[in-house]
Formats: C-alpha cells, structure tokens, sequence
C-alpha cells in the first residue's frame, strides 16, 4: 500500500512545468480538488477592487493592482508551501515564509512603463506588510527599491505564467485628472488603491476559508431605510421637550442643518455655542443629505474615547446598536457582536462613531489593516465633532486630508465646533447657521469672572472657594493638578481624570449625572477630558487658566440645559491661575495666547470674535503644522513617484505613543484579565477586553515604577499593575503617592 508521500516528488515535478494548476489558498485535511485555483482568486479580488475604485474613476487601476498582487503564489515554492501546510509533501523545502508579494510588483515595473508600473508595484508589494517607502532605511528591506531586486528573482521563475497574466490587465495610461495634475494628491490616491486591493483580498479570501462569516458581515440596514426611525424620534424629542429658549433655539438649528442638506456635497461648518444640540443637528443633516444624494454611510468622527461612548448610544436607542459600528481603542468587547467587529475592519456599515485618531491615523497609514477601511470612506457623509481639536503640528496634513476627500472621493464634510474660525488652509466652507441667528447671544446663559492673571490662586485658597458650592465642577490643567487639589478638598468629592481606566471614567460620570439630576450636593475635581461634549450640567465651573477655546468649552458644562435662566440667574464661570503654569507645549501656548489676548483687547468669551483673534495668535506660536509630510510626500512625487509610505505613517500619530506606555490596572475585571494575560499570552479577544482596564503614563513614571516594584512586565511590552493597592477607587492608578502601604510593601 502507497503512502502520499510515495507520489508527492512526481506531483511537485509536474507543478515545475507545463500547464499546470496553481492555487491561491488550501483548506486543512482536503483534498486539492477544493482548494482555491490562483486565477479565480486573482480574478473575484479583481472585481471587487474594481467595484470599490470605480466611486473615484478608478476601477481599472484597482483592477490591474488585484490581478497582479499574488503572482507570486504561482512560484513552485508556494505551492509546495501549501502542500506541506496539508500534510502532503515532505519535500525539502525552505520552512521559512514564502514571498509572494514582490513578483507582481517586479512584473509591473519591468513591462508596465515608470509611471502605471510603479504606483501598482507600490501597492502589489505592499498588500501584506504595508505600503513601503522608496528610499531605504537602516535595515533597507522594506523599501520598493529592494522589494522590485526581490522580485524580479522571484519573476524569472514563473516568466510564463505571468505573461498570461500580462493579458488580463486593462490598458491604462495614466492616473485620473485629479491626481495627474497636482503632485500633492498622488499619495492619497495610492492608499486608496491599495485600501481597495487588501479589502477586496481580504474579503475574497474570507469568503473561501470561512464562508459562514461571510454572512455574517452581511444585514446592515441602509441609511434611506433608518432614516424614518430619526424622523420619528426628532419628532418625539421636540413634542417632549421642555418650551425653554435652549429648546426653542435648538428646534432653530436643527431647520437650519436640514435645510442646509438639500445643498449639493461638499464642506460645510456648523457653529453652535456649546449645548445647541451639535449632536443630533449635524446627525439631521447628515441624514437628510446622504439619503438626498445617495451616500453610502455617515462617519461620525470624535475627538475623545471620554465622548464616543455617549454619542454612540444615543444613536444606538435611534437606528438599533446593530447598525451603528463604534471603532475605538476602548470598546468594550462584551458590548462588541461579531457583526460590529467584522465591520469595524473596513467600516462596511451605515453609520460609523470613531475617533480622531482612527480616523486621521488611518489617512496616513501604511499598514493593510488600517488603510483597509479607507476606500469606505469615499462617498460618505463625515461629521468631524469638535474640529477645533485637531492636532496643530499636524495640521497641515490633516487640512489637507480633508480637502483632498471633498474635491475628488465625493465626501460631504460638516466641521462641527462651538469655537473655532475655519483653520488655515481650509476649501471654501458654507456655513449652516445664518449671522443672523444670532446664536451666541441668545444661547448666553453663563457669566464669566476673569481675574487678575498675574495673580495666582493657591490649592488650599481654591478648595476653600469650592467648598462653598454644593455643586461645582472644577477644571485643570494636568493629573498631577488634580490630584494634589482633590487631596485637600472634603470627603466625597469626585476625581476624574486619565489616570482612571476607561471602564472607571465610565462609571463615575454616570454617577455624576445620577447626583445631578437629583439635585445632589457634588463636587467634582477633573482634567480637561470631561470638556469635549460629555452631557453634564453644573451651575458653577471653575477653569485653570488655558486657551480661550478650553475655557469656552469648559463653559459648556455650566447651565447647560438654561435651567437657572428661568429663574433670570446665569451659570458661574470661574478662571483662575493655578500655582504652576500649563506644562510646556500646546497647553503652555493657549494659556500664553489667552493671556495676550486679554493684555491687546480683553477676554470675552461670548463674542465669537474672540475666537477669530485667538486662534490667529495661537496658530502664529505653532511653529510646525506638519510641513515635513510634504517631503515624504509630496516633494518627490513627480516624476520619480518616490514616497515615503512607512516614515510617514510611523510619524503621524495624534497621541504620541512614544512619550506614553499603557499599564493594565486591577480595577473591576482588570484583574482576571491580567492573569489570563498572564497564563496564556495575548489574545486579541483577552487584548481588547483589556483597553476598558488600561492607564496610560509616562515612559519616565513607568520606570521608576519598575524599579520599585509597582509595576511588572507580563509579557513581551505587556505592563500590568503590581501591587493590589495601587489603584484606587477615586482617583485611579496612584502614581503619585508617596508612601506605600503596609501590605504592600511586605509582599
């Protein structure tokens, strides 16, 4: 009786020449009658690319791309790779990774001339590992330049079977209008090419080794048929609503963005003072204007994971949590189905919640599964909340970003702010809201106190002013300020700041809310977080001195629904000058802007042209908005196409992950999961269950915390909180403490 292995030389013998079968993709334990065939791979992705590309004139490009982007499978040692990965050649060959990405790229190169060549040897070679620079770096071997020597070895061996391939492609001659006449668009483009390749691969093969999830993916309602369950609910709200001015100027706004919808696609700004209902006004107009001009999907972008939840279930209770796909770093899995997890790969769903980091990070990314879910972007409507909070030193990139997706991937963009003037750079804006709406006047339901600022206010004089309040919401600047103000004020006084896991930040400001609404003394000392859009009202805040855009919207937390206005009373801003100044950077800058603001012309934050003035200081002291993305690129575009795909993605980061390291904490869950952590190394379910259990701090605080033993590494780069006591029920991962307890030291 013969053995597989008895038949497998003459097997691989025949794959080595003549006609022969290749394949894409095998299946454990079966036989190769059901494996995937290499040209119905290449031929299904090529398809779905080209669906995806043709929204921007693009089709065959994505097409060429998907036909070319596994010539390398067709190579004798791939399909003995698979052979062996089913157990039916004992062959030989090198274990190692087999490379099946540089072959196309050489092919396309060689035979497609400098231009077409190169943008699809770009995206062919970079359909696994990400999209390469051009130049090398230290180590070199992620560069084209290196990657097309790779593959033209690699071509030599499959020469026949690529020029069958050569057939199949679509003439082309070069990139659509839009990107051949500016060089700065080209990089875009690119990504988004390559965004249509590696969904369209991914997809295709999902659809093979694993139909069933196939399915799954599929259910979502479209955005014509959730917007009656808006309608119905917009109604409701207003019927319900109390007939107060706030309501009243709200019901004003939301007219206002739903006549605005009706307008043709482009980029549009909504400014209303904090608490005139942005949220569900920009929602209305998104709604009404996707469905008016067939838009594929909203994309709600946030500016603070501390928000996104809110936002997220307020649109949940609307269209049903199945349709709405919150992609963040601190979702909570238990809350996640596969559905939404699925979609959040590639935002296949009508609407999106993300963040501002999800969103830019992914514009500039290299990396197949972030640039995955870009080319669902094209098409949609996107709500950019609070855009006042754009990083400025990559400003220029994010501008442009914006502008790029407006003129050439047919996106609506609605900037959403209560306070800041269009940033530099910015396409023409139509804004909703009329001048004479006169909205800052009548939406006034604050009074600000501004002090001396050469003046400083001590912790202990400040606590004393607070005490005097039964509900009072105090604002600073750093965690290290609020932890040392919280230490000197009363028992039960609430600290909120980002030294608390997002699973704890969570559960304290429903609790405020709860004391808020039942008219409960509350006394709550927090960071900046609780700024951008999170729904709690007090009738007194006070704010450390900081930008003038920061005080506004700490402003935003003050009678913010107008109930002291019935009784012809107005909410307490308090500023005042803490004993240190805001740490250096941007926070130092807008406390300096706001003070040269107030020595030109003084400080009103009601008028709106207080804004226009100070964010023309403030941009002046930024001395870097991101230009050097221009030499990446931009500056060698034309006519070599020399980009540097991975320096620049390595480089935009809205949250520098270099100055900060993430530490597990034993908060709730956090320490069941860090044991599981511990016994069976990360999983991705184990990983992001994990994100609601995680504190970020210093790369400087982190290791003196090594060294004294309070936090251990579990992990290769895992770090988990180490003594029990560390963390504390009010203020979180204790890093400021001085001593340690009893137990713990003696452990």
């Amino acid at each position: 009786m013969f053995q597989c292995k008895d038949i497998i030389p003459r097997t691989l013998k025949h794959l080595l020449g003549g006609k022969v079968k290749r394949y894409a993709h095998s299946l454990k334990n079966q036989p190769q009658e059901y494996w995937q065939p290499l040209e119905v791979h290449l031929s299904e992705t090529a398809l779905l690319a080209k669906e995806f590309a043709t929204l921007f004139s693009s089709g065959d490009w994505a097409h060429n791309a998907a036909w070319l982007h596994d010539l390398g499978k067709a190579d004798s040692s791939f399909q003995g790779y698979l052979l062996r990965e089913n157990e039916l050649d004992d062959a030989g060959y090198d274990s190692g990774r087999i490379n099946h990405s540089s072959a196309g790229a050489a092919l396309a190169e060689q035979k497609l001339g400098p231009l077409v060549g190169r943008i699809l040897a770009y995206i062919a070679a970079g359909h696994h590992a990400g999209l390469p620079d051009w130049f090398p770096s230290d180590t070199g071997k992620a560069a084209l330049q290196v990657r097309l020597e790779e593959g033209k070895e690699n071509l030599m061996r499959i020469e026949n079977y690529a020029e069958e391939i050569l057939k199949r492609l679509s003439p082309l001659q070069r990139p659509p209008p839009f990107v051949n006449s500016k060089e700065k668009n080209f990089h875009l483009w690119i990504r988004m090419l390559y965004s249509c390749l590696v969904d369209a691969d991914f997809l295709d093969t999902e659809a093979f080794m694993n139909p069933a999830q196939k399915h799954v993916r599929k259910g979502y309602g479209k955005l014509d048929e959730l917007k009656p369950a808006f309608d119905v609910f917009m109604d409701r709200k207003i019927k319900e609503a109390p007939g107060t001015e706030v309501n009243i100027i709200r019901r004003e706004i939301l007219g206002y963005c739903r006549e605005a919808s009706q307008l043709p696609s482009g980029l549009f700004s909504l400014t209303v003072p904090t608490g005139g209902g942005k949220t569900l006004s920009s929602m209305a107009f998104a709604m009404d204007h996707a469905v008016k001009h067939g838009k594929s999907r909203i994309i709600y972008v946030i500016p603070y994971t501390s928000i996104i939840e809110q936002t997220a279930r307020v649109l949940g209770e609307i269209f049903g949590p199945e349709n709405i796909v919150e992609h963040h770093s601190n979702l909570d899995p238990e809350n996640e189905t596969q559905h939404s997890r699925l979609a959040s790969e590639n935002w296949d769903a009508p609407i999106i919640v993300t963040t501002n980091v999800q969103f830019f990070e992914s514009l500039y990314a290299s990396r197949s599964g972030r640039c995955r879910k870009l080319h669902n972007i094209v098409n949609s409507v996107v709500i950019l909340d609070e855009a006042q909070l754009l990083k400025p030193e990559l400003l220029t990139p994010c501008i442009d970003a914006i502008n790029q997706l407006v003129r050439h991937y047919g996106v609506t963009m609605l900037l959403s702010t209560a306070t800041q003037p269009a940033p530099p750079g910015l396409d023409p804006m139509r804004e909703i809201i009329p001048p004479a709406a006169n909205l800052y006047g009548r939406l006034r339901r604050t009074e600000f106190t501004i002090p001396d600022l050469k003046v400083s206010t001590g912790w202990p004089e400040l606590a004393e002013q607070l005490c005097k309040h039964e509900q009072v919401l105090c604002i600073v600047n750093t965690r290290r300020d609020c932890y040392d103000l919280h230490s000197m004020m009363p028992e039960g006084t609430i600290h909120l700041s980002a030294l608390m896991c997002g699973e704890h930040k969570s559960k304290v400001i429903s609790e405020i809310r709860r004391l808020l609404n039942e008219g409960r003394p509350v006394r709550v000392i927090s960071t900046q977080l609780v700024e951008a859009g999170v729904d709690i009202d007090f009738p007194v805040v006070y704010r450390a001195l900081a930008g003038l855009d920061s005080i506004a919207q700490a402003a935003g937390r003050c009678n913010r629904e107008g109930r002291l206005n019935k009784e012809k009373r107005l909410g307490q801003v308090h500023v005042f000058v803490p004993p240190k100044p805001a740490p250096r950077g941007l926070l130092r800058k807008g406390e300096d802007t706001t003070r040269e603001l107030c020595a030109i012309s003084g400080l009103d934050p009601h008028q709106p042209e207080s804004f226009t003035r100070y964010f023309s200081l403030f941009y002046s002291k930024v001395n870097d908005t991101g230009d050097r993305f221009n030499d990446w690129l931009v500056k060698d575009a034309s006519p070599d196409l020399h980009f540097q795909f991975r320096t620049a993605a390595e480089n935009f980061k809205l949250i520098d992950d270099q100055a900060q390291r993430p530490v597990f904490v034993r908060y709730g869950k956090g320490g069941e999961l860090i044991e599981s952590l511990r016994a069976t190394g990360p999983t991705r379910e184990i990983m992001r269950r994990l994100q609601r259990y995680t504190v970020n701090i210093s790369v400087r605080i982190l290791e003196q915390m090594k060294i004294t033993g309070q936090v251990e590494e579990i992990g290769d780069g895992f770090f988990a909180q180490a003594l029990p006591s560390l963390y504390d029920d009010m203020v979180g991962l204790d890093v400021f403490r001085e001593n340690l307890p009893v137990e713990d030291l003696i452990q």
